[in-house]
């Protein structure tokens, strides 16, 4: 583990992206505090102020105003909390469910591991984002309907690497050590054989955080995901499309919110897909 540690701590970019994710993350649990005005507050005299805008000598609105005069950096401030909460809401739902699916189609085989898997080619048979659309449109538009959208179409990606590994060390020593001393299934799977697997479901949980805040921004931007007023980058960025010329802002600075998030989960899974997988190390 401190080998691990110290070769996560070499690579520069994957120390830069934990040092991005903590500063969203900090930045979502602070935001009352480090907000300068409340995210949903109205203000038809301020509206469409540009960034770097003051009043009476005292910065009022450093990043602007939208069309209903709401402080632009209040917004994305708040908009870390949706963005964030929506990643870990539908990845941990597609981990944990994804883990307990690739744990009993890897161990138990044969009929169990057909059906199972052939329920996730059926998923992945369709683009992810796509399916995320029609089952957020069958439940209605809403923040938790896209978080568990968003988690049922991440669970092949977990189940499909569990199942590999499992298989893989489903023949080893110590798995066939526990079955001659007559250790129950469950504690082999989850006891035994899971934590050897953690490596690359750590991997990609930290990848896949960065797909989902993609994912609920697309969401929003359709209409699908948070609804209005709640501060959400993607919606955000939909409700301000149309002012791209006149006030382009408003929807400049959440996409740069949405790249830097995302920039920073896929550096730092990166880095410790180098750290964890002995055949990437110098």
């Amino acid at each position: 583990m401190l080998e691990q540690l110290s070769q996560l701590w070499r690579n520069k970019t994957a120390v830069l992206g934990l040092v991005i994710i903590t500063v969203f993350m900090l930045t979502a649990v602070f935001a009352p505090l480090l907000s300068p005005h409340d995210p949903l507050e109205t203000s038809l005299y301020d509206q469409l102020k540009p960034p770097v805008w003051h009043e009476n000598g005292k910065w009022k609105n450093i990043l602007g105003t939208d069309d209903l005069g709401r402080d632009t950096l209040s917004r994305i401030i708040f908009g870390a909390r949706v963005s964030l909460a929506v990643a870990l809401v539908s990845v941990g739902l597609a981990f944990v469910c994804g883990t307990l699916l690739g744990s009993i189609s890897g161990y138990y085989k044969g009929t169990v591991d057909s059906i199972v898997m052939r329920i996730m080619d059926m998923i992945l048979a369709f683009p992810y984002l796509l399916l995320a659309i029609v089952v957020v449109a069958y439940l209605g538009p809403s923040l938790r309907n896209a978080m568990m959208a968003i988690g049922v179409t991440y669970i092949p990606r977990f189940a499909r690497i569990v199942r590999g590994s499992m298989l893989e060390e489903y023949e080893k020593d110590y798995v066939m050590a526990a079955r001659s001393i007559g250790a129950r299934d469950w504690r082999i799977i989850f006891l035994a054989i899971l934590p050897n697997c953690m490596g690359p479901l750590i991997v990609q949980t930290t990848l896949s955080m960065a797909s989902a805040i993609l994912d609920a921004a697309a969401l929003s931007f359709l209409g699908l995901g948070a609804q209005p007023p709640t501060p959400e980058w993607g919606g955000m960025i939909a409700m301000s499309r149309g002012l791209i010329l006149r006030a382009s802002w408003v929807m400049t600075f959440p996409g740069i919110a949405i790249l830097l998030a995302v920039l920073g989960f896929n550096l730092f899974g990166d880095g410790l897909r180098d750290a964890l997988d002995p055949r990437l190390r110098d």
